[in-house]
Order: C-alpha cells, then structure tokens, then sequence
C-alpha cells in the first residue's frame, strides 16, 4: 500500500485527478487495477487517501518539533522555518493542495480523517501564542487561525508560483540565495505581524 500511495501522489501531483490514471500507477508498483480498488474502492478513494496521507505527514512533521519546549520567539521561527522548508522540498504537497483547491475541496469535505489531522495545527499556534501574549512578546487580538493563515500563504507561494513569478520578473526563482533571502524575509515578516513592540 504504501507503494502505491507514494506513487499516486506523484501521479495524482503531476496530472491531477482528472489526468491521473490508476492503470499507470497500476504498472509503476507491479499490482493490479483491482488491488488498488480493493485497497481504496475507487480512484476517488486513493485520490483522498493520498491529499490525507499528505497533510498527515506535514502535522507528524510539524509536532516533532516540540515547540513547547522553546521561547515564543524562538518556536515562532521555527515554526515558519519549518513550513518554508517543508513547502520548497514537497513540491507534490504544494500541487495536491493546489488541485484540491481547483476541485473546490469536495474530496477532503468527504474525509473523515482530514479535520482530525489539521485541528492540531491551529492548537499549538494558540498555545504558542498564549504564552507569547502572557510573557509579553506577542501582541495580543491575534487569531491562531489567521497567523496559521499568514504563515501558510508566505510560505506556499515560493513554491506554487515560483514558476510564472520567476519568468515574469526574469530572475531564478530557484536559486539558493534568492531561497534563503526568501526564508528569512518570510521568518520576519511573520515574526514582526505578531510581535508586541
């Protein structure tokens, strides 16, 4: 199983749902049409399991990094260091999320996994900010939800526009020191819009 869901998320990533076809990730993991229905009842099916898959391997990421255990500050840069890295090494993450959002959403409002997987996210971003507020760092009057927000879009756009921004500006949106120029503006920018000063 594991083998088929990681070669249907590079499937599912390059073509989509639509252009995706379950007879090549059939072929590419040596299996049978039927076994993938059998494990995932449909296309659909394994489609949803691979965009829950996805977004479950980002959190168990995300909770590794034991912020609790930091400054504010401190676990505030880490957090967004660590979505800035996972976005630009998970280019399937980032075109999954991008052809779910062209499906409107409709297979993650079918999962049943998918709010269990992401809740905890915006839990520990309160947690994190509460004891910023407390300890004073923070300003207070912050949504969790929208620093996630915040941090996310800062975060997802270096990968799913890096194309089009890069020839329209003419410049290398892959280059490592337009990377890490990027990452630390990001780590500021988010820092600064929470900061109490």
């Amino acid at each position: 199983m594991a083998n088929i869901m990681a070669v249907a998320m590079t499937e599912f990533a390059e073509k989509g749902l639509a252009g995706a076809r379950i007879d090549e990730i059939a072929a590419a993991t040596q299996t049978s049409k039927r076994m993938i229905y059998y494990y995932f009842g449909s296309k659909e099916g394994l489609y949803t399991a691979v965009l829950e898959a996805s977004y479950r391997e980002m959190r168990t990421h995300e909770s590794a990094l034991n912020l609790d255990h930091l400054d504010p500050l401190e676990a505030l840069r880490k957090l967004v260091a660590y979505t800035f890295d996972h976005h630009r090494q998970s280019e399937n993450y980032i075109r999954l999320v991008m052809g779910e959002n062209i499906n409107r959403g409709q297979y993650l409002a079918q999962s049943t996994a998918i709010q269990a997987l992401n809740v905890p996210a915006i839990s520990a971003i309160q947690t994190l900010y509460d004891r910023g507020v407390s300890s004073g760092v923070f300003r207070p009057g912050l949504s969790a939800l929208d620093i996630h927000a915040s941090i996310s879009a800062l975060t997802f756009f270096n990968v799913s526009n890096r194309h089009t921004f890069g020839l329209i500006f003419r410049f290398d949106a892959a280059s490592p020191d337009w990377i890490a120029q990027r990452r630390h503006s990001v780590i500021e920018m988010v820092e600064r819009f929470v900061r109490a000063y």
